[in-house]
């Protein structure tokens, strides 16, 4: 085996994210405390993938697997390709459904082909790690916070994705309420019209600023900080069980949002003591995930292949 590529096996732990937050299409996003644990290791020839949790039955098992394949695109901008790949995934991020889950798949990708890689660190740096993992995905809203933690901006230069990370305030208690039905996010885009009109691109502009204030400083505002009017009405006919949710918890003063292209809904703020979703929506209360992507050395441990744990390593 060339010794391009180091001996032993890398992990790497990320975080479940939520993109748009509302107003901030396509440039805001959220990690949430919600984890897919993925090894890998370079071995003589051939692929396997091994799936546990969420997917498992459904997602390929071959190159074809998103991780493999952001993982051929990393190894193809360091210049070399391993004879073969081991790759073991433990999923807990929830597939389709608005939760970043093919943004974890990417990042996951991208660090552990790097890790493979002898002084892959310095030859694709952590900025070239976003504008890659951002290229594969199409956007940066989802790999921005899953890379970088907490709450991030994320946009495009010319030369690709940049974002940064600002801190939550402690008074952001995000809960997800996640449907069994799925959703596409390419579906959801088809839905989005190719032109606004000038006040409702106007009207987010400023809810995008205001909800950058309330997640940071003054959750207080976080009600009117979420309101949109740029995608989330165009996508409602789609998911009519998620629209009713988020409207109706908006009209008890919950600051909630469909999470990414749905059909999860996002509240950012404390339910009602009352509230009851139902049967139909699974209920999570998620902190924010501060750290993000996490890159150690070694296989995955026995608490880690448990597809249900999904809290942060000691």
């Amino acid at each position: 085996m060339s010794t391009t590529f180091v001996a032993e096996p890398v992990r790497v732990r990320v975080p479940a994210t939520s993109a748009n937050l509302g107003p901030g299409f396509d440039a805001l996003g959220l990690a949430l405390a919600l984890h897919d644990d993925v090894a890998a290791e370079v071995t003589a020839g051939g692929v396997t993938v091994t799936v546990i949790g969420e997917g498992a039955g459904d997602l390929p098992v071959d190159d074809s697997h998103l991780v493999v394949r952001a993982m051929r695109a990393t190894f193809d901008a360091l210049g070399v390709q391993p004879p073969g790949l081991a790759v073991e995934c433990v999923n807990r991020i929830p597939q389709a459904r608005g939760l970043g889950s093919s943004s974890a798949a990417i990042v996951a990708g991208v660090l552990l082909a790097r890790a493979l890689v002898a002084e892959g660190a310095s030859r694709l740096g952590d900025d070239a790690v976003l504008r890659l993992a951002a290229e594969i995905e199409g956007h940066p809203d989802n790999v921005a916070p899953c890379l970088l933690g907490g709450f991030t901006l994320a946009w495009t230069e010319p030369d690709g994705s940049r974002a940064v990370s600002l801190p939550v305030a402690h008074g952001v208690r995000p809960t997800v309420l996640v449907p069994a039905e799925r959703g596409l996010t390419a579906s959801a885009r088809a839905a989005l019209p190719a032109t606004v009109p000038h006040a409702d691109a106007a009207f987010n502009a400023g809810r995008a600023a205001l909800l950058v204030h309330a997640l940071t400083t003054q959750p207080a505002l976080l009600l009117p900080a979420t309101a949109d009017r740029l995608h989330q009405g165009y996508r409602a006919t789609s998911m009519p069980g998620t629209n009713t949710l988020v409207n109706e918890l908006r009209a008890a003063g919950v600051a909630a949002v469909v999470s990414g292209a749905g059909p999860t809904v996002l509240a950012l703020s404390e339910l009602p003591v009352e509230f009851d979703a139902g049967t139909d929506w699974r209920l999570l209360r998620l902190p924010v995930d501060v750290c993000g992507a996490q890159v150690e050395r070694g296989r995955l441990g026995h608490a880690e292949r448990d597809p249900v744990a999904a809290g942060r390593k000691s």
